[in-house]
């Protein structure tokens, strides 16, 4: 059988959404005010998109990225905009030092067990320090929910059995974990996204093949990927009709914290 290796991110394939991507973790650098002394670290920092922003808004600090994509440490250190980069697991990483910031663009999604995670991350901040997260909240819109249903319906021997990730907590279990930790501020917002036309498949596929769809699309070969991807291109047009320039309006809801130690 032959299968199309996705164990990597590939940072191009990411890169076409950057600025819809952004957008929250601009959001989110926003809410924070001052900051102890200390490094800030960009914790699953990918291609190293929200560097500048973190280097801009704190000036004087070192900026860290961690990540544990090869391929995605490359692009990010194209973008000279961290002082230093580190290949880890956010499973296991440790901070040499306390670090002032600790700030996570949609990475922790990807980590279960988010009652023990966050107060260990938000037990390595120096006094004041600032644990500050987005991850998206759309595990039941259309846009994930039928890539779910896709992969059982036409799948179910590999499938059949679940064991999605449904990680993503709702703002009030991620106050009540944080809350012992320091003050804490979670919100969610909704982004009415417009994704432009492709020239293959769906516009909200192309959105989450990158992200959502790697774990699924690992696990077929690629007569089946060709497939599934047909199937949930179809069930996507249903759900996100397109408009007449070939567009459509996706909306995507994220969550987001910020606690101070």
């Amino acid at each position: 059988m032959s299968v199309t290796s996705q164990n990597d991110w590939n940072p191009e394939t990411y890169a076409r959404f950057r600025g819809l991507r952004l957008r929250p973790a601009i959001d989110l650098i926003q809410q924070i005010a001052a900051v102890p002394a200390g490094d800030v670290v960009d914790l699953g920092c990918g291609a190293g998109a929200v560097g500048d922003a973190l280097g801009e808004r704190f000036n004087g600090h070192r900026i860290i990225g961690v990540d544990s994509s090869e391929a995605m440490l490359v692009k990010a250190a194209e973008t000279r905009s961290y002082d230093d980069l580190v290949h880890a697991d956010i499973a296991h990483w440790q901070p040499a030092r306390a670090p002032a910031v600790v700030f996570s663009n949609a990475a922790l999604n990807w980590l279960n067990n988010h009652d023990r995670l966050l107060p260990r991350l938000a037990g390595y901040l120096a006094p004041g320090g600032v644990l500050a997260f987005q991850v998206p909240g759309q595990h039941d819109a259309p846009s994930h929910a039928l890539a779910r249903e896709v992969a059982v319906r036409r799948f179910p021997a590999v499938f059949g059995t679940g064991g999605w990730n449904a990680d993503v907590l709702t703002p009030a279990e991620y106050h009540a974990i944080l809350s012992p930790s320091g003050a804490v501020n979670v919100w969610e917002t909704s982004y009415c996204q417009r994704l432009a036309p492709v020239e293959e498949g769906h516009p909200v596929r192309a959105f989450t093949q990158s992200t959502y769809l790697r774990p699924i699309l690992d696990r077929l070969d690629d007569a089946q990927q060709a497939d599934y991807l047909a199937t949930y291109d179809a069930a996507l047009a249903l759900a996100y009709p397109l408009r007449a320039d070939g567009s459509v309006l996706f909306p995507f809801r994220r969550v987001f914290a910020v606690v101070v130690t």
